[in-house]
């Protein structure tokens, strides 16, 4: 049995939180700016992925107007940062709304790292950072698409195993719905099933 929610039904807030509670987990982009008047901004994104893999381009969805998106529409530059489980707390500080005039960066109590090629600065604390110019922005709804290209990538030694980051040792957290956040838990291997290799049956439903 399922209980259908017709859209016209609901309002626009009430189908957001369906949606947020239903696609998950979400990755975040935390993301840092730079403002026109020299202000850092950092603030967590849950819409994001994988946009292009040649050229490198990730993407994020800006719900509204925000600081971070007025920023790199000026600029055309930003670094999206790793958020690890450790980090929980201010990864969560750094979504208050504040003003344009108020840094993350120094509300959270982190600490900047110089980008090589941009000029917003990367989180020091978070284990990889993605360097990013502004590939295009594209407005959909009420929410804008953000498109950047990866120019660098800054990874830390300690998380990688020869030059693959392992997972375990990312320890990455995600959205949920509501106020709710996940943090990795257990990680199951499974081998992409070739044509050649199609089995007859696959296991029973565990209902």
């Amino acid at each position: 049995m399922r209980r259908d929610f017709y859209r016209d039904h609901h309002s626009a807030a009430a189908f957001y939180k369906l949606l947020t509670a239903t696609v998950v987990p979400r990755p975040i982009a935390w993301v840092a700016s730079r403002s026109v008047d020299g202000v850092d901004n950092l603030a967590p994104h849950s819409f994001y992925t994988v946009a292009s893999t040649d050229p490198p381009i990730v993407q994020f969805t800006s719900v509204g107007e925000k600081d971070s998106l007025r920023n790199i529409r000026a600029s055309g530059q930003f670094t999206v940062n790793f958020t690890p489980e450790d980090l929980f707390e201010r990864v969560n500080a750094t979504g208050t709304a504040f003003g344009p005039d108020v840094s993350e960066f120094d509300a959270a109590g982190l600490d900047r790292e110089q980008s090589m090629f941009i000029t917003p600065p990367r989180v020091r604390e978070s284990p990889v950072s993605l360097e990013c110019r502004l590939h295009s922005l594209i407005p959909v709804g009420n929410c804008t698409l953000v498109l950047g290209e990866v120019v660098h990538a800054a990874v830390a030694e300690d998380v990688l195993d020869g030059d693959h980051p392992r997972i375990e040792l990312l320890k990455p957290l995600a959205r949920l719905g509501r106020n709710e956040w996940s943090t990795l838990g257990n990680v199951r291997r499974i081998n992409r099933i070739r044509p050649e290799d199609w089995p007859d049956s696959f296991p029973a439903d565990q209902r």
